[in-house]
């Protein structure tokens, strides 16, 4: 699988596994990619991904399959953490048969917004969690993404009941 990812306006570079390992190509798409996760804009993430991206979330209840829904994400994480940052810990590690990369990262907010599914409301808390993501490149976005962490420590720092509300449904 081959995979381009854009250096300047005149120049491109193809993301195979060989320009993959040179940091300076996984970097540049890394600073894109973490400014806008801290935008908090979802067009910003959008346009790094493909339209057919495959995206998991501890945080959510099935996968992502679309813009549309990975926006819906977006716009339910950002109502809860206005204020959600990242920070790269360590990595990218990468793959040795794909362009795939693993990064290892820290998310810090407060949590002021509700947060429907599973339906808590705003406890103030500020929170700071790591995780895990996996990065998967078509040409030159994000094709598949699946970023783990630990969900119920995340809930026990929010101060949050273990007991959503009822009716806090995905359709409200």
């Amino acid at each position: 699988m081959l995979a381009t990812l854009p250096m300047s306006r005149d120049t491109e570079r193809v993301m195979s596994q060989e320009t993959l390992s040179d940091v300076g190509v996984l970097d540049a798409f890394g600073e894109r990619f973490g400014a806008a996760w801290n935008s908090p804009e979802p067009d910003r993430l959008l346009e790094l991904m493909t339209d057919d991206v495959v995206y998991d979330d501890s945080a959510w209840p099935r996968t992502m399959r679309d813009h549309s829904q990975v926006r819906e994400f977006l716009e339910f994480l950002w109502r809860a953490l206005p204020d959600l940052e990242f920070e790269d810990l360590e990595g990218p590690f990468l793959a040795r048969e794909a362009p795939t990369a693993v990064y290892y990262w820290r998310g810090t907010g407060t949590f002021t917004g509700p947060l429907k599914p599973p339906g808590f409301a705003p406890t103030g808390a500020r929170v700071a969690y790591e995780g895990f993501e996996l990065l998967e490149f078509r040409r030159d976005r994000l094709c598949r993404l699946r970023i783990v962490y630990d969900l119920m420590d995340l809930y026990r720092q929010m101060g949050v009941e273990r007991t959503p509300v009822e009716g806090a449904g995905l359709s409200e």
